[in-house]
């Protein structure tokens, strides 16, 4: 398999630390969806990132459906959502509302980066709705006493809420300060220790 896009995208990294949790060989390929559009557009026509090219030459795309394909790949005790309920439609939430934010960050990103005028209506809308979820997410991880967020082992929520913050806090310094979610914050310096998060990662690279 061949996963492409940068591994400053949260969404690209999510995916980049599921497969290396689950063990799938994969090589990968740092495409940027601007300055190496025409390599992406035969695999995506859309230019987004994160692409999954499998052995096959079927392209997956979104991050979401590309980790319930794998998901599929191993076995179902093994997956990195939880299988039985509540905890299903709780992570499946939690994760919902990490991509949302991140969503938000990268439609604020382009926003300022893009328009000789930024809209301050769009852009005051964006980080409201940033400062909301992670208000939210800071309340649900605090009423939890795991390790993880829902168990003693790491999981999709985990991973995507950390790969989020950290686009977040790169992305728009000073936009908004993690010692005013401290749970949030150590849960995510914790998670960014690992070797996993370590060895996915790279700083962030604004597009050209």
């Amino acid at each position: 398999m061949i996963l492409i896009g940068q591994y400053d995208s949260p969404f690209v990294r999510r995916v980049g630390i599921a497969l290396t949790l689950y063990g799938l060989p994969f090589s990968h390929r740092p495409w940027s969806t601007f300055g190496d559009a025409d390599k992406l557009r035969p695999y995506n026509p859309l230019t987004r990132v994160p692409t999954l090219v499998l052995d096959t030459g079927e392209a997956l795309i979104e991050s979401h459906a590309i980790l319930d394909y794998l998901d599929s790949l191993v076995p179902a005790e093994r997956a990195l959502f939880p299988q039985a309920e509540p905890a299903r439609r709780q992570a499946l939430k939690v994760a919902a509302l990490a991509t949302g934010l991140g969503d938000k960050a990268v439609s604020l990103f382009y926003e300022k980066r893009m328009h000789k005028e930024v809209s301050e209506a769009w852009a005051n809308r964006c980080g409201a709705q940033i400062v909301a979820v992670l208000g939210v997410l800071e309340a649900d991880r605090a009423s939890r006493a795991t390790d993880y967020w829902f168990g003693d082992r790491i999981g999709h929520a985990d991973i995507v809420v950390v790969a989020v913050l950290g686009f977040v806090t790169e992305a728009h310094p000073g936009l908004v300060s993690l010692a005013d979610f401290p749970g949030l914050n150590a849960y995510a310096a914790r998670l960014e220790a690992l070797p996993v998060f370590q060895a996915i990662k790279q700083p962030f690279i604004p597009p050209a």
